[in-house]
């Protein structure tokens, strides 16, 4: 098994929270997993954008802009 930077007690609230009653072990993982993946995903963009910007510091608009396509709002 690899090691994640999520606890997976978090997903179990993420979850709880979204109103699940149940929470299996196996969809806790996943949720992980998955939200690892996004987030590796939007700190690269932030990133490359940093750098086109000419910084070596990544701003919260950096952040916010590279997570504008995973967001519906």
């Amino acid at each position: 098994m690899t090691t994640s930077e999520f606890g997976l007690s978090v997903m179990y609230r993420i979850l709880k929270k979204a109103g699940a009653e149940r929470v299996s072990d196996e969809s806790a993982n996943e949720l992980r997993r998955i939200l690892e993946e996004i987030g590796i995903a939007i700190a690269k963009n932030a990133v490359e954008m940093s750098t086109h910007a000419g910084r070596k510091t990544i701003k919260s608009e950096d952040i916010r802009l590279a997570a504008k396509q995973f967001s519906k709002f």
